[in-house]
């Protein structure tokens, strides 16, 4: 409850002449922002529902609000901060068409506020109540993109993807009309960090790479994409789309530079992971990608023993899958399962013989299609060394664009 001098003040000023009243209701306010004290929430809302009275009028009230804004905004006091601007939001509640520009800055310091303190699923509800879609003022889409996003960024913080992605998908609507650069490499963040926790680890890859690529941000910041990014290549599912994505990461000349580069290395080069090796890289891993799966086992574990299994495909033209278990270190059931899953989607070449309890690699029709490896392999090699080519031009013409030209007219 205000302070019986401050309410006795506000009575006055409110029968106070036009001329005097903007005078009188900003000492008012500079005497409540300067006691503050335990009454200091209390005060602002009053000043506030004081300020709204019907005694005051639209055309008056306007101002004194927008001037209240810039003293609200400044107010040291975060606790008071949100309590106060709680009171102040429900005060603009059922007059909103009437002050709408000062309700939408009053909403952005409150949610300001609550971050300061953590409180994202607080700070999000406050800046879902913005509108945006208003015959009163125009919002570009750069303004509503920054506020979606603003809102799924906070729904992120606590690990609420599902509330995060209805406001990415709005944003989706508009991001090709966004030219603000920030909101959309926030936007590319988040649907990267979308994809990790909903285990969509490729894509998340694909993501966190193409950030690591933008300029615009710091170099600290890219790396950490492109640490991300590998992360999350490693425990997508193995197979060619993985391959390929382990393939551009590894040509990364910055990956040498990172942490996880020799388990990248190991496994675009189809070597064994040791258990060491993988307890190492788990350890650098988020609660998310260490949750179980269906059959008991983390992302990890099965991103790993997917792997060895392809690598033992290298080695082996034929095991039987007491041997392959224990290659894998699980049990002959297990392996078979595994094998039999990747071979199904096309993940693995080979087929299985239950009765001899055996698996034949790189087979088709029972016979090993050496010639078809052999092109896959020609293949990769013509692909790799058009790469560089491209990469060479494009660096010529870079840096010699006169002699690109010269060269290209030639």
């Amino acid at each position: 409850m205000a302070s019986s001098n401050i309410s006795s003040e506000l009575s006055q000023a409110q029968s106070a002449g036009p001329s005097q009243r903007s005078a009188t209701y900003s000492s008012i306010l500079s005497k409540i922002i300067n006691e503050g004290g335990s009454n200091l929430a209390a005060n602002i809302v009053a000043y506030v529902q004081s300020i709204l009275s019907d005694n005051i009028g639209v055309i008056h009230s306007r101002p004194l609000l927008s001037a209240f804004v810039e003293q609200y905004r400044n107010l040291s006091n975060n606790e008071a901060k949100i309590k106060a601007g709680t009171g102040v939001v429900d005060q603009l509640a059922p007059r909103i068409v009437s002050y709408e520009q000062q309700d939408t800055d009053i909403k952005f310091i409150l949610a300001d506020a609550y971050e300061k303190e953590e409180d994202f699923t607080d700070s999000a509800e406050v800046l879902q109540t913005i509108t945006l879609d208003s015959s009163q003022r125009s919002v570009s889409d750069d303004d509503k993109a920054r506020v979606w996003m603003r809102i799924c960024r906070c729904y992120l913080e606590v690990d609420d993807s599902i509330n995060a992605i209805t406001y990415l998908n709005k944003v989706k609507q508009v991001i090709f009309s966004v030219t603000d650069q920030q909101t959309r490499l926030q936007f590319q963040l988040s649907q990267a960090r979308i994809y990790d926790s909903q285990r969509s680890f490729l894509d998340a890859s694909t993501s966190y790479l193409a950030l690591s690529n933008e300029t615009a941000i710091d170099e600290e910041e890219r790396v950490q994409a492109l640490t991300a990014a590998i992360t999350t290549a490693v425990l997508a599912p193995a197979g060619p789309p993985r391959a390929r994505q382990l393939g551009k990461l590894y040509k990364d000349e910055r990956a040498a530079e990172t942490a996880e580069y020799s388990i990248l290395e190991k496994i675009f080069l189809n070597r064994l992971l040791s258990p060491s090796e993988v307890s190492s890289f788990a350890a650098g891993l988020q609660e998310h990608q260490l949750a179980k799966t269906s059959d008991g086992s983390t992302v990890l574990d099965k991103a790993v023993l997917e792997h060895n299994l392809l690598a033992i495909s290298r080695l082996y033209q034929n095991i039987s899958f007491t041997n392959l278990g224990a290659l894998l270190g699980t049990g002959a059931e297990r392996a078979e399962q595994y094998a039999a899953t990747m071979i199904e989607s096309n993940r693995l070449s080979g087929s299985i013989d239950q009765i001899a309890g055996v698996i034949h690699f790189n087979t088709k029709d029972g016979g090993h299609d050496v010639v078809a490896m052999n092109l896959r392999a020609w293949d990769a090699n013509v692909q790799g060394l058009a790469e560089e080519v491209e990469k060479v031009t494009t660096m010529l013409q870079r840096e010699e664009p006169a002699f690109f030209e010269r060269a290209m007219v030639a």
